[in-house]
C-alpha cells in the first residue's frame, strides 16, 4: 500500500551502490527511516540532492516495513530553499542542527507541533537577510518545550543558580556539579525569553556564544539518554560570527 507524508531530512547515509537510508521527522511528528533508490542521472526519478540535511520533502512510500525501513517510491521538495544552500554560515547551521535534531528527536512519536515548529523555523532561516548567529541557540532552547524538559524560569531571581538536572532556578547551589553560576544562569534566562525576531538584541562575543552552546548541549545530554558529542560542532564554531 502506498502512502504519502511530508518530512524533514535529519540524516542520509549511503547504502550499497545506489541507495540511501534516510532518517526523517515526518509531518505527524514521528521519526521514520526510509530506503530510497537514487541515481545521479539527470533523468532519474530520485537524485541524491533531494535528501540533503533538513530538506523538507513530500515522500511517497510503501507502508509495508521491511527491516525497519519504508521504501521510498518518489520524493519532491515542498520548501525550496533560496538562501541556505548558498550561504556558508546558514549551511553550517543547518548541518549542525541536522545532527543535533537526529539525536534530540530520536524517540519522537505523534508530535505534530514539533514538526510544525521546525518547519516554520527553517522557513524563517531561509528567508532572513544578514547574519543570525544566535539562531541555533534560540531554536535549541525553544525546542525543549516540544521534547519535554523546558526549563522552569518562573523561579529566576538575580543571583540565582540554574540546576541543569531539574531545569529550575535555585537560591542556593544544589549538591551536584550540574549547575550554572549566577552569571551564566542569568544569560540562560535571557536566552529563554528571546525569539527569532528579537534574538539580535542579545549581543555575545564568539567565546560567550560558544560557551552558551556548550551549556545547552550539556543540558540535552543530561535529559536525552545516549546523546553524544556532535561531530559537526567544531565546524560550526569556526563559522560563528564574533
Amino acid at each position: 500500500m502506498t502512502e504519502k507524508t511530508c518530512g524533514i531530512v535529519l540524516r542520509s547515509i549511503k547504502y550499497g551502490d545506489n541507495s540511501l537510508i534516510v532518517d526523517m521527522l515526518t509531518a505527524e511528528g514521528t521519526r521514520r527511516s526510509f530506503i530510497a533508490r537514487v541515481s545521479t542521472s539527470k533523468h532519474a526519478k530520485m537524485r541524491p540532492y533531494l535528501f540533503q540535511p533538513l530538506s523538507i520533502l513530500e515522500v511517497e512510500y510503501d507502508s509495508r516495513v521491511k527491516g525497519g525501513l519504508y521504501r521510498v517510491q518518489g520524493a519532491t521538495v515542498t520548501v525550496p530553499y533560496s538562501t541556505i544552500p548558498f550561504d556558508a554560515s546558514k549551511l553550517a547551521l543547518v548541518l549542525f542542527l541536522a545532527e543535533f535534531l537526529y539525536h534530540a528527536t530520536r524517540d519522537e512519536q505523534d508530535n505534530e507541533p514539533l514538526f510544525l515548529y521546525l518547519e516554520q523555523s527553517l522557513r524563517w532561516l531561509d528567508g532572513v537577510e544578514g547574519p543570525c548567529p544566535n539562531f541555533h541557540l534560540v531554536l535549541m532552547m525553544r525546542l525543549t518545550r516540544f521534547v519535554g524538559f523546558f526549563p522552569n524560569t518562573e523561579g529566576y531571581r538575580i543571583g540565582a543558580y540554574f540546576d541543569l538536572l531539574d531545569g529550575t532556578y535555585r537560591t542556593n547551589p544544589p549538591m551536584h556539579p550540574h549547575v550554572l553560576s549566577t552569571d551564566e544562569a542569568a544569560k540562560i534566562n535571557t536566552l529563554m525569553r528571546l525569539n527569532f525576531e528579537t534574538m539580535h538584541l542579545f549581543k555575545m562575543t564568539r567565546a560567550e556564544r560558544a560557551r552558551c552552546l556548550e551549556v545547552i548541549l550539556q543540558y540535552y545530554r543530561l535529559h536525552v539518554p545516549g546523546f553524544p558529542e556532535l561531530k559537526s560542532l567544531e565546524v560550526l564554531k569556526e563559522t560563528m560570527k564574533p
